[in-house]
């Protein structure tokens, strides 16, 4: 008897072993193949520019091989539904952002999938204002000209931006609201349809991410009126903010960060987790990031996790209120 429960409890110990081996596993040998980066929006776009330096860094820093893929469609839904049905191994993540996270699955009700519960946080990258601009060429030189304007012939005034229901939309709706002023929405199929109309003055202003927009206010072919956020993008400290404007207390930003799908093991987390905030530490990748007009932020997963369960929460009603609808 006392043989059998001595040969029984060594077996027990055996297979804990065994699992705890084949748990651990993963994290120790990770990665041991390139990981592909998800990019949910076209080439081009603030998404797409800080998914392919996170990538290029990451292969740079880590000595990984990290692939950004780009599967755009409906608003950034495509490629976190994606990411939602790969295998929960570490070796496809996604680029998230407000606008497929926080946003899409308000506008799309037909989503399988909920970012609460069906993706793992990885690590927050960067947040950026949304900019408000014109063309170079355009008679607006203020925000306030623009509101002038609008109060003077409602609806006159047209504003591009990446889609409809995006948090640019968005952002320009709750501009409309805080101004008391009526412009008409134009929405594109991504960040650079409406860039190069607003250039053309095809549209009177540009209301995008300013990742998006950079470049182009760079060359000195936009000129930027204001930024969203509360306080004033390190990349443009000339441009006031939209509260500084005269609108007080505005203040819309969007963020962008690294998601699994769940499921994925806390040790490939934490390993990720470790890399992409050890690569935001560096002043390489502050500069890159700041160049774009964003700015790098580091998180715990756990962080990232609450920013999203607070954000998916609180623009529920952003959306039903705009009357925001997919085309």
């Amino acid at each position: 008897m006392i043989r059998t429960l001595l040969t029984f409890t060594a077996l027990a110990f055996a297979v804990g072993a065994t699992a705890h081996a084949q748990a651990t596993a993963p994290a120790a040998a990770y990665p041991n193949k390139p990981i592909r980066l998800i990019v949910p929006f076209p080439p081009g776009g603030g998404t797409d520019i800080l998914s392919r330096l996170v990538a290029t860094k990451l292969t740079e820093s880590a000595k990984w091989t990290v692939v950004a893929d780009n599967k755009a469609g409906a608003g950034g839904t495509i490629g976190i539904g994606e990411a939602v049905k790969a295998a929960p191994t570490g070796y496809d993540i996604v680029m998230g952002q407000k606008d497929n996270l926080v946003i899409g699955p308000w506008l799309y009700k037909n989503l399988s999938w909920d970012p609460t519960k069906d993706l793992t946080p990885v690590a927050h990258v960067a947040w950026t204002p949304v900019v408000i601009a014109t063309s170079v060429n355009s008679k607006y030189k203020t925000l306030a000209d623009v509101v002038a304007a609008a109060k003077a012939a409602p609806g006159t005034i047209t504003y591009g931006s990446p889609g409809n229901g995006t948090s640019i939309h968005l952002a320009g709706h709750l501009f409309e609201q805080a101004a008391g002023a009526k412009l008409s929405h134009i929405p594109y199929k991504g960040s650079n349809p409406a860039l190069m109309d607003a250039l053309a003055g095809n549209v009177d202003l540009l209301v995008s991410s300013l990742p998006s927009a950079m470049g182009q206010i760079k060359a000195g072919k936009l000129r930027p009126l204001a930024v969203t956020s509360a306080k004033r993008s390190s990349s443009l400290p000339d441009v006031p903010t939209v509260a500084e404007s005269g609108f007080k207390d505005f203040d819309v930003s969007t963020w962008y960060g690294v998601f699994a799908p769940a499921g994925t093991p806390a040790p490939v987390v934490a390993t990720l987790n470790a890399e992409i905030n050890k690569l935001l530490a560096t002043a390489d990748m502050k500069a890159a990031i700041q160049t774009q007009g964003a700015e790098p932020e580091a998180m715990s997963a756990a962080q990232l996790g609450a920013l999203l369960k607070k954000e998916y929460g609180q623009w529920k009603g952003i959306v039903e209120a705009s009357g925001a609808k997919i085309e």
